[in-house]
């Protein structure tokens, strides 16, 4: 059976039956993402809410525990100090999966408790339960495979879930990535995909940042070629565009929380640029022109903007070299 809690100071009865609580848990699909901390105490509650401190035979459908009959019970079967004023951690962090998946139940949600409110109970699922009662069994895999047969792992409905909450966007070249879930990255898939087919002169995206993961897109032999500064920088844009038609390095900010091409922010950039073989155009994105409006005083000249809601123009903070009749 795997060490899910190699670094824990406990004994070997106590670590063997926590190992055992979470060897249940990912066997019905829990996700064995948290820390091994943060395992220990949600394998620790669950063990109070099923009764349970050596044998799973003895587990209890009924127990209806709350917040801090658990804490009591974990203090006293599994060598832990945790404090009775924590017990809003119960349900926010320990058992928040469980009672997620559907196979610890929370009594308070039928009589119309709050949910912070510490008197909320917590059970077994019955049909958990006589899952968990087999573990250890010659009928412990029927039993299982039974049991997931029709209900789908909290990991799969969460994976599902991150999926969903993605932003398709395809490059110029067809390329198709996603983008987590959020008005700045609505942002960046506007300036891809309406931005540079209008003013990006046949552009090549070599760069896209994620609010989620900072090179999410990255043509890296092309930016060498070009002499762009050392990728591992926390100053890059958002975007960055080339037009090998122009000789043009497109370097994009798309504004949300965080400011546009301000004069610090390009004389930085050039600063960096300096040995770049291309030109530079600097362009802060922005949703709408309100957006746009609280942020105006801080956009440096000689810079371009463009306004998602309006995209088929742009605002030139270029002096004289627009300057004519339409």
């Amino acid at each position: 059976m795997k060490n899910y809690i190699p670094k824990s100071s406990k004994s070997k009865a106590v670590q063997k039956i926590i190992n055992e609580a979470l060897d249940i848990l990912e066997s019905v699909g829990i996700p064995m993402t948290k820390t091994e901390r943060g395992l220990e105490r949600m394998a620790v509650c669950f063990l109070a809410v099923a009764g349970v401190t050596k044998d799973w035979s003895k587990a209890k459908e009924n127990a209806n525990l709350k917040s801090r009959d658990i804490i009591n019970l974990v203090n006293k079967n599994f060598e832990e100090k945790i404090s009775s004023g924590s017990y809003d951690d119960i349900r926010r962090k320990d058992l928040k999966l469980l009672v997620l998946a559907d196979i610890i139940v929370n009594s308070g949600v039928n009589r119309g408790s709050a949910t912070n409110d510490p008197t909320r109970g917590y059970a077994l699922h019955p049909d958990f339960k006589q899952l968990i009662v087999s573990y250890k069994t010659p009928n412990w895999t029927k039993n299982l495979k039974a049991f997931n047969k029709n209900k789908p792992s909290l990991a799969e409905v969460l994976a599902r879930k991150r999926d969903l909450e993605k932003i398709p966007v395809k490059l110029p070249n067809g390329k198709p990535i996603e983008l987590s879930l959020g008005e700045h990255n609505v942002l960046q898939k506007a300036l891809i995909e309406e931005f540079l087919p209008r003013f990006g002169s046949d552009c090549a995206v070599l760069y896209i940042g994620d609010t989620s993961n900072k090179i999410l897109h990255i043509e890296l032999e092309e930016l060498k070629k070009l002499n762009f500064f050392e990728l591992s920088h926390d100053e890059l844009p958002d975007i960055i565009a080339y037009s090998k038609k122009h000789n043009w390095l497109y370097l994009i900010e798309a504004v949300h929380s965080s400011g546009p091409m301000s004069e610090t922010r390009v004389l930085e950039l050039k600063k960096m640029l300096k040995d770049c073989k291309a030109e530079l155009i600097f362009v802060t994105g922005f949703l709408t022109r309100p957006d746009f409006k609280k942020w105006i005083l801080d956009v440096a000249w000689e810079t371009e903007v463009w306004i998602a809601d309006n995209p088929d123009h742009l605002v030139h903070f270029n002096g004289h070299k627009f300057l004519g009749a339409y």
